[in-house]
Formats: structure tokens, C-alpha cells, sequence
């Protein structure tokens, strides 16, 4: 049987995608799906913005909502050294370079080290709008070209990670969707199918029939 294409439209900031990791891992983990990252850049470039006190109070209710909801940790090193930082930044490009170094020089790995940057920012408090800090986890993970590439992005990195967040917002236009976590299945013929995020909050197995059944 030909593999199922599962796209994930995400950013690398959202606290709502971060909950929707242990969603993630189970998938890629299913014979037969093919699950690809699609970030959206939706706190990049205009989406960006600094750390003050009035939006740091906003994501930390917020983040809490979903710790009770989903069980994700939000840690006191996140609130005090992300959150609290005098001068953050707010910024998802430098990670989703990261993640597009990644996806050039390892394909196969983009997932798992999103799920690297997630613990590190909202486990371990490390700042990854920071490119050394990106450059550092990717290292760890074994990735050291890729640790490279986020620690100075190049002209082509760039014009790359450019055209993968262009062609996740198409995709999220083309099915309707506002705002991320999304999954879309490409069904027979070619047929888009939006999932939507609540999807990925639900149980595991109800989450794989959804996709299969999405692809029919």
C-alpha cells in the first residue's frame, strides 16, 4: 500500500503545538503514514515580537491552561528565564531555520529535534530565539551540520526556510485553516483533508483511525 501523507503545520513557539507532541512521536511512529513538518511562521518576521511584562503574563496563563489540559510541563526555569528575560525576544525564525537545517541535513530527524527545542525552551528555560542556544541542542542531538547552519545562517538557508513557511501558509489557505497545530492528509486523488489541531489532543488510536480514515 503506498504511504499515507500526513503534513504538520506548526511553529516552533506555540505553546498549543508543544502539547500536541506526544501526538507527533506516536504518528511518526505508524507503519504506513508518511508525516512531514510544515512550519507556518507564524510568530516569524511580522509575527514576531519583544518579551514584555503585559505579554509574558498573556503566555504564561495560557501556558498553564494547556499543562492542565494536556499534561505538558511549563517550568518555573521557562517562566523566570524566558518569560522574565529583560530584552526577549518573541521570535520563532531563528528555530524554524533551525528545524530547516535540519529537514536538509537529516531529514529524518526535523521531528525529533523540534521536540528537542520544545523541551529545551519550556523544560529547561533555554532561549531558542537564540541561535547559539539552537546550535547548541542540534549539536547535542548529534546534528553538526545542522548545529552549524543555526548557528550562521546562510543566503540559501534563508531563501529555503522562506519558501517552506510560504508554502505551509498556502497549504493552510488551500484547507481553510487559521492558526496551528493543523494536519492535513492528502487523500486519493490528491484530496486535502483538513484534521484540525483538536485531533492531536485526543486519544492516540482515535487520532490514527481520524488519519486513515481521512485518506480513504
Amino acid at each position: 500500500m503506498p504511504l499515507i501523507s500526513v503534513t504538520y503545520l506548526f511553529d516552533p513557539l506555540c505553546g498549543w503545538c508543544y502539547a500536541a507532541a506526544p501526538a507527533l512521536k506516536h504518528l511518526q511512529g505508524v507503519e504506513g503514514l508518511d508525516v512531514s513538518l510544515a512550519p507556518s511562521g507564524l510568530f516569524a518576521g511580522q509575527g514576531a515580537r519583544p518579551m514584555d511584562a503585559q505579554f509574558a503574563a498573556y503566555a504564561w496563563s495560557n501556558d498553564q491552561r494547556i499543562q492542565q489540559l494536556t499534561g505538558q510541563p511549563f517550568t518555573q526555569a521557562y517562566r523566570d528565564h524566558i518569560l522574565g528575560a529583560e530584552g526577549g525576544r518573541f521570535d520563532s525564525g531563528p528555530a524554524t531555520l533551525a528545524l530547516t537545517a535540519v529537514a536538509q541535513t537529516a531529514p529524518g530527524r526535523e521531528l525529533e529535534a523540534l521536540h528537542a527545542l520544545q523541551h529545551a525552551r519550556y523544560v529547561d528555560g533555554r532561549d531558542t530565539a537564540d541561535a547559539a542556544v539552537l546550535a547548541d541542542v542540534l549539536a547535542a542531538l548529534g546534528l553538526a551540520d545542522a548545529a552549524a547552519l543555526a548557528r550562521a545562517p546562510d543566503a540559501a538557508l534563508h531563501r529555503a526556510t522562506a519558501e517552506r513557511v510560504a508554502n505551509a501558509q498556502a497549504l493552510l489557505r488551500a484547507v481553510g485553516a487559521r492558526g496551528v497545530p493543523q494536519l492535513v492528509v492528502t487523500g486519493q486523488g490528491g484530496a486535502l483533508r483538513l484534521m484540525g489541531g483538536d485531533a492531536l489532543l485526543g486519544p492516540r488510536e482515535r487520532l490514527v483511525a481520524l488519519v486513515q480514515a481521512a485518506a480513504a
